[in-house]
């Protein structure tokens, strides 16, 4: 049906309640059990610490600097050793963190905030892409060069998702269907009248490799520009390992740092492990991802920073776009500053 500047209900509480419930009923299957209070273990060449990591897609270049850290073997470095789990549509990662079924996951800011308004008590860690490379991709047949210009078409997106409800606030979107995204861009190849949720740096690869001359509306011109492939773990982890969370944030930083410079053994590796991809598209799609990995006044030294005032334009956006209940999430309780708490760590 034709979009609407707001429906009657917000998206966000439709989002928080949906997000809640899977939380509630993990904790209470928990329940019985000690919270996580072990303190660090002295981990030496003989002992490694098992620690999983779930992604919040299929394996990509988005993902790149945790596989390098894994391949090179700065993961084992730290006495860390790491298993990384693919995601996919409707992967559950706010979840599965904060209930301890996983131990770090990779998600987006917005995320977070959507999981900390669910009592999801998650903590992001690190940013390796400051600029979120979230996008409508269009076909450039369409002539569509601006948000204000999508009329009269189709949209797969998510509805219910933060960049989604922005795009319905702000912009009319007259006789624009909103059909829900179905994980894949098949149909958007097909009709030039179609438009489609994506990631500039995977999609728009992707569909030209396939023939299309698909074209990227940036969210992030749009006014939305969350911090992607974050890295978080729960509240619970952090306060009771914080030896084996900074060992994992020091380790993911050195991979990333490293991606950065060289990521072709690092694409080979992920080739093989989401055989979806090719390798033209994946060499593309790095190369659109260094300016969001690095944009101006971020460097290798503080690859992956975050500020307070990223983070409230944010929630100022998801509150005003009546997504997240005023008041309802702290910032500060949202994330760290990564370089600070590993200052911390070797003061300590």
């Amino acid at each position: 049906m034709a979009a609407k500047k707001r429906s009657p209900i917000p998206p966000g509480v439709v989002r928080i309640t949906a997000l809640l419930l899977p939380i509630l009923l993990l904790m209470a299957c928990r329940e019985g059990e000690p919270e996580i209070t072990t303190p660090d273990e002295l981990v030496g060449p003989s002992r490694m610490e098992k620690v999983s990591l779930l992604l919040n897609w299929f394996p990509e270049h988005q993902h790149g600097g945790f596989y390098t850290a894994l391949i090179n073997g700065y993961y084992a470095d730290e006495g860390l050793d790491v298993t990384i789990m693919p995601g996919g549509p409707q992967v559950p990662v706010i979840q599965r963190v904060a209930s301890g079924q996983v131990d770090f996951g990779i998600t987006n800011a917005d995320q977070v905030i959507f999981g900390r308004a669910a009592q999801a008590p998650v903590v992001s860690l690190f940013a390796p892409l400051q600029d979120s490379p979230r996008c409508l991709m269009v076909h450039e047949e369409s002539g569509i060069t601006d948000f204000t210009e999508l009329r009269n078409m189709t949209i797969a997106m998510n509805s219910n998702d933060g960049f989604a409800a922005h795009l319905m606030h702000h912009f009319s979107l007259d006789g624009v269907t909103v059909v829900r995204y179905p994980g894949n861009i098949a149909a958007f190849l097909n009709d030039k009248n179609y438009a489609v949720q994506a990631y500039s740096i995977s999609e728009i690869p992707v569909a030209r490799s396939r023939g299309a001359n698909p074209q990227a509306l940036m969210l992030k011109e749009a006014g939305y520009n969350p911090y992607t492939s974050l890295l978080v773990t729960s509240e619970s982890r952090k306060k009771a390992k914080p030896e084996t969370v900074r060992r994992m944030l020091r380790a993911s930083i050195r991979g990333w740092q490293a991606y950065m410079e060289e990521p072709n053994k690092t694409n080979r590796y992920i080739l093989e492990l989401n055989p979806e991809l090719n390798s033209e598209a994946l060499a593309e799609g790095w190369d659109l991802m260094v300016p969001l990995v690095y944009p101006e006044g971020t460097t290798s030294e503080n690859l992956g920073h975050m500020t307070r005032e990223r983070w409230a334009e944010l929630l100022d956006s998801m509150e005003t776009t009546g997504q997240i209940e005023p008041g309802r999430v702290t910032i500060d309780d949202c994330f760290i500053d990564p370089y600070t708490d590993l200052n911390e760590g070797e003061e300590s």
